[in-house]
């Protein structure tokens, strides 16, 4: 669970480039006091070791939990109390509860993890400790369920026990379509999640063996798995009921490997979107900027939102800055002509 902190917009450059300090938090405090001291230097902080359960209300059903949990850990906890969600430690979920929340991952069945949240308590870019749930502050609650960690960093999570357990309960295992072909032999493996309305899957397979053929690309593994939509997020993907198929292909380790997987990838994508498809929001850097906005027509509100909660930025990953750079093309290329002078 890392996350950098820039410097605000405006503060003078040092002469010398420092690399972001790491700061390791525990706590709450330790977390607003690390938001609100960087200001002369960028900071990645380090919340691994927020991991412990600190509330349990048995009586509304609902457990608190530091972002960092596993959910290894929260299965562990709950096994001792009777509650069975140890579908969730094998759904190919990332590792820690925060994580999944920011990602709006599918859970077992295939329904976000958005859907089990009672609420969040964030702490902002400026330092503030903030809770909001789906009666208060709904719109910070909405915009951080599935908003890639860029609203504010995830403190803790309250996540509703009986909604965990029916989705453990009701877990659908993806299924594997295909095997290695005989070319995928000494290839790098590379993958792409397209989404496909059910209807569509057989015939979108159907052109990408079609296309792997015609373009010599070798599959590696194509597996299907079962989404479910949701309605808590800003930032959602699961619009619909999906057919989410992961399709592993090879490239020659060359030095034009990297150029060679993303056409692939901007080709299964097309493929996907001519059959009413679409893609999870983790996949926007292999998209174009129409892509993005055929998909994702409430990018744009997010931004807008990143923006009203963090104006000067501070809080960025990878993810952020790709999309930025296919949305805002001319105002990046502008701030990197000014850096460079």
């Amino acid at each position: 669970m890392l996350m950098t902190l820039t410097m605000p917009a405006g503060m003078p450059m040092p002469e010398t480039p420092r690399a972001p300090v790491r700061v390791k938090v525990r706590s709450a405090d330790e977390l607003r006091n690390a938001m609100r001291s960087s200001h002369a230097h960028a900071v990645t902080l380090d919340g691994t070791g927020m991991n412990r359960v600190l509330r349990l209300d048995a009586g509304r059903g609902l457990i608190e939990v530091q972002a960092a949990t596993t959910w290894a850990e929260l299965a562990k906890y709950l096994a001792g109390r009777k509650a069975a969600i140890e579908a969730f430690t094998t759904a190919g979920l990332p590792a820690a509860v925060g994580e999944s929340v920011s990602a709006a991952a599918p859970g077992p069945d295939g329904l976000p993890i958005t859907a089990h949240v009672a609420a969040l308590t964030l702490v902002m870019p400026d330092g503030e400790l903030r809770r909001a749930d789906r009666e208060s502050n709904e719109e910070l609650f909405r915009a951080a369920l599935g908003g890639q960690g860029l609203i504010g960093v995830i403190y803790s999570v309250t996540l509703d026990m009986a909604s965990l357990a029916a989705s453990a309960r009701h877990a659908i295992a993806a299924v594997d379509l295909c095997v290695s072909d005989a070319a995928a032999s000494g290839t790098t493996a590379c993958e792409m999640e397209c989404l496909l309305p059910p209807e569509e899957l057989a015939p979108f397979l159907a052109e990408v063996r079609a296309a792997a053929h015609e373009h010599r690309i070798a599959l590696h593994a194509v597996s299907v798995r079962r989404t479910q939509p949701e309605q808590d997020s800003l930032l959602r993907w699961a619009t619909r009921e999906w057919a989410g198929v992961r399709i592993s292909f090879g490239v020659r380790p060359t030095l034009g490997a990297g150029v060679r997987a993303a056409e692939i990838r901007r080709l299964l994508l097309e493929l996907a979107l001519a059959r009413k498809g679409s893609f999870p929001l983790r996949e926007a850097r292999h998209a174009t900027r129409a892509q993005l906005d055929a998909c994702y027509p409430m990018l744009a509100g997010f931004l807008a939102e990143k923006q009203r909660t963090d104006p000067d930025a501070r809080l960025q990953n990878a993810w952020y800055r790709d999309v930025l750079a296919k949305t805002r093309p001319q105002r990046c290329e502008v701030r990197w002509e000014r850096s460079e002078g």
